[in-house]
């Protein structure tokens, strides 16, 4: 409570959604389903460095649920108190030269709203190489789609304690939480029929 009450003494300026940005995310999550299976069961990405590279995108966006559960995860994974710390407040030099590249990159793409420069991309991908780049990016897209909703919850509760985010609505915020109910499930149902009708062609 002692940070909620904080929270809503500031104004509220962090990313939310917009119902037509959620609904594209959505769309895009799913879409890219596969992309984030592949990275979670391939092993070129640890769980260590993964929970590290969503920390950094949680701790520029502001999500204190996402900073919260993800730095539980990465203190289970195996990340020390100091590196934990080091990651919330953005301190990225003291990390390994394999991590650093991806850390930075994902610092970048969290403060340019997913709007990425090709260059740093790029560099992500000499690096890593395509696929783990691939792992990479499908990390940084689940994050971001679970910050920005932990966001838009937290702009209503500031718009209960009249501070309302600027350029948002009661509406946008309600429309975005109850298509969590909604959305996803739709998506997943339409999926799966999907995959039953091109297996049917298929035959």
């Amino acid at each position: 409570m002692g940070q909620l009450s904080k929270a809503m003494n500031a104004s509220f300026n962090r990313r939310i959604y917009t119902f037509p940005a959620f609904r594209a995310d959505v769309r895009q999550i799913f879409d890219h389903m596969d992309d984030l299976r592949r990275a979670a069961r391939g092993g070129r990405v640890s769980k260590a460095f993964a929970e590290k590279i969503m920390l950094v995108v949680s701790s520029v966006n502001g999500c204190r649920y996402c900073c919260y559960g993800h730095s539980r995860a990465a203190l289970a994974a195996g990340v020390s108190d100091v590196e934990l710390q080091n990651l919330l407040a953005l301190d990225l030099g003291t990390f390994p030269a394999h991590e650093v590249t991806a850390l930075t990159f994902a610092q970048h793409y969290a403060e340019a709203a997913c709007q990425s420069d090709p260059v740093a991309w790029q560099r992500v991908v000499t690096y890593y190489g395509e696929v783990t780049a691939q792992d990479i990016l499908a990390y940084l897209r689940m994050i971001t789609f679970g910050n920005l909703l932990g966001n838009t919850f937290d702009a209503l509760l500031s718009r209960f304690a009249s501070k309302p985010a600027l350029g948002s609505s009661l509406w946008s915020e309600l429309s975005v939480l109850l298509g969590v109910v909604w959305m996803p499930p739709s998506r997943l149902i339409l999926r799966i029929f999907n995959r039953k009708q091109s297996s049917t062609n298929v035959n």
